[in-house]
């Protein structure tokens, strides 16, 4: 009856192009269907097992289309301008190379852990390297010796070797007070959350007292490099003396680096260390009326207290006599000091200046130091309970290609972050029949204890590449492109990924996106199509208009994780090798400089884009969440395993 009276409505014109239109529906439904039911590499578009299918979406759609070879249609890519060199950068002497190239003493098997090692001498030789490349080789050089001549007597004995172990924790109680202060050695430097609390009395008699967190001093240097010199000015003994804390650093190379006041009146510097302002204002609220109220005019001492003075000292937390429990802590981009419960400053890493440089703790000037405890510390892992081992050893890969090999950056006293990595996404199936290769990529230590701990779990778990310089963060291109060797000519591969130690990869997820899909000429992660150079010389991410002289960078992936093709892995690789491609000092905007000359070159590209690759956290559906501290990864693990739903812990 519905029909008939439509048909009566429309006419039979207009119902034939109804069904017309009705159709052709029908046809994109199925299309539609059909592309939804293969695993797009675009976000949201796929799902894995246990999880609720999640439709695609129309980005998805048209972005698979065949017609489409290039990046997604609603991005523009904006022209960027290349740096081209101006000469062909040569081959040079760099000090301390020959040293690192001395192997003929492994065996076969010890120097598994060494073979993206040995194919970077031409690299570290280059007259255009990274700022900091000398130092790295030189410094590792003095490392390598030190650490091949302990590893021999360790042989040469057949027991193990005398050696300081990496504990959780150490401390020191009623220390005196001495010219040269309080002082605690840190074993195997500090991590991520390690933590470092000082309980003392001022004593304004010396104005000003110091807490310094040093690394180790290099042969011919003078004196130790100081990672974070937190500088007290007590407001004396009357709150006569304007109160100020002061933040540095010092090396033999550069001397004193730009200091950090708070109060700094003048300064706008609005930037954020880990979320947390770089100086409580709190602590400097004008108490100047409370004073007035609470001081007794007859009182000849009132009389000495300035206005400023009391508006600087009427809430500050290191007064003469008064107990303080002061605490440094590390976070992801700086250090923190806590008094008393609240935070009051907090410093931003400086380069060459991290957290696992640093080898102890002084506390001078004045100050009776009551105690220093140092916890959180990086703990090597005991190899002679056998536990597990066997288990997490990485297996044998296959002699044909590859899926995938995922290169992990971590640093040398990151072992519970590697462990936790072991025990959670490194046990996909993918992982473990041979499939997918995972190794960690790893620049040596200035401790010899870390550096040999390091060895020791490269022979035990067989996933750790070595790499011959010092783990500076200015080198961290370096490792990429030691990733992208490995993945061309040592584990070929058909596709590689470089991840961080504190992330969390749903492997399965990846590798089914992955499928169908052209596997040439892919950039694949969180991408970033429209970003500049810094040019704040205080920013963490500076660079300088003579480093990168174009206004804005092309397409590049977020660092936490992202993928690229064979065929780019393979020209980032010869590019290098032939000095034709430029080094450029961030890792992650580098590959996309290098992805864009890949481009240029003629080659097609796919930058496919995806959100769930979160860079600065966890979210449910996520295909790799960030900043992922041990606990939270092996959290994540049994999440997946129990419910089958990749959410969050937290």
């Amino acid at each position: 009856m519905k029909k008939y009276i439509l048909t009566r409505k429309v006419g039979r014109k207009k119902w034939a192009g109804c069904l017309l239109i009705i159709g052709l529906a029908l046809v994109l439904l199925v299309r539609y269907s059909s592309v939804e039911k293969s695993n797009s590499i675009v976000e949201k578009s796929g799902s894995s097992e246990g999880e609720s299918p999640q439709k695609q979406s129309a980005y998805g759609f048209f972005n698979d289309h065949p017609d489409i070879n290039e990046g997604p249609k609603d991005v523009k890519l904006k022209p960027v301008e290349l740096v081209t060199f101006k000469e062909k950068p040569r081959l040079i002497d760099v000090e301390g190379l020959n040293d690192l190239y001395c192997l003929s003493n492994f065996s076969r098997e010890e120097s598994k852990a060494l073979l993206a090692w040995s194919k970077m001498r031409l690299l570290l030789s280059r007259s255009d390297g990274l700022n900091g490349t000398a130092e790295g080789v030189k410094e590792a050089a003095i490392a390598w010796k030190d650490l091949v001549s302990f590893i021999e007597k360790s042989k040469a004995s057949q027991v193990e070797t005398e050696s300081d172990d990496c504990p959780y924790s150490v401390t020191a109680f009623n220390t005196a007070t001495l010219r040269d202060g309080s002082n605690l050695r840190i074993p195997c430097g500090l991590v991520e959350d390690s933590s470092i609390t000082v309980i003392g009395i001022p004593d304004a008699k010396q104005e000003s007292f110091q807490i310094e967190l040093v690394g180790s001093k290099l042969p011919e240097e003078t004196n130790r490099p100081i990672v974070l010199n937190y500088n007290v000015i007590l407001p004396g003994e009357n709150l006569t003396k304007d109160p100020l804390i002061t933040q540095n650093t010092w090396t033999n190379d550069s001397g004193w680096g730009k200091v950090e006041k708070c109060p700094d009146h003048g300064s706008t510097d609005m930037i954020k260390v880990d979320g947390l302002v770089k100086c409580n204002a709190k602590i400097f609220r004008n108490y100047i009326q409370e004073m007035a109220n609470t001081t007794n005019p007859s009182d000849p001492k009132s009389t000495n207290v300035s206005n400023s003075s009391a508006y600087g000292a009427a809430n500050y937390p290191f007064l003469e006599g008064n107990p303080f429990t002061a605490t440094l802590w590390a976070g992801i981009e700086g250090f923190h000091m806590t008094v008393n419960g609240r935070h009051e400053t907090s410093f931003a890493y400086r380069e060459k200046l991290e957290p696992w440089l640093v080898s102890g703790v002084n506390v001078i000037g004045g100050v009776d130091t009551i105690s220093i405890l140092a916890k959180g510390l990086p703990v090597s892992n005991d190899l002679d309970l056998g536990y597990d081992v066997e288990h997490l050893k990485a297996p044998p890969t296959r002699k044909k290609r590859l899926v995938m090999l995922i290169g992990v950056f971590s640093t040398g006293n990151n072992f519970e972050r590697r462990m936790a990595l072991r025990k959670s996404w490194m046990q996909y199936e993918a992982v473990r029949s041979g499939e997918v290769a995972v190794r960690f990529f790893i620049g040596l230590d200035k401790n010899r204890q870390v550096n040999f701990e390091l060895w020791k779990e490269a022979q035990a778990y067989g996933d750790i590449q070595l790499l011959p310089f010092v783990d500076y963060y200015g080198l961290l291109a370096l490792k990429t492109i030691a990733i992208c060797i490995m993945g061309v000519k040592i584990l070929p591969a058909k596709y590689v990924m470089k991840t961080d130690d504190d992330a969390f990869v749903r492997i399965d997820e990846v590798l089914s996106s992955l499928k169908g899909k052209d596997p040439n000429g892919i950039l694949y992660g969180g991408i970033s199509f429209d970003s500049a150079p810094h040019r704040d010389k205080d920013n963490k991410w500076y660079i300088s208009p003579e480093e990168y002289p174009p206004s804005s960078y092309p397409p590049w992936a977020h660092g936490p994780g992202y993928i690229i093709s064979r065929d780019i892995a393979k020209f980032i690789v010869q590019g290098h090798q032939e000095r034709e491609l430029m080094l450029f000092k961030l890792e992650d905007v580098a590959v996309g400089i290098w992805v864009e000359e890949f481009r240029r070159k003629g080659d097609k590209v796919q930058y496919v884009d995806n959100e769930r690759f979160y860079n600065a956290g966890c979210e449910s559906g996520y295909i790799l969440a960030h900043y992922q501290n041990p606990r939270m990864v092996l959290c994540l693990w049994e999440k997946l395993q129990k419910e089958h739903e990749p959410n969050c812990c937290e």
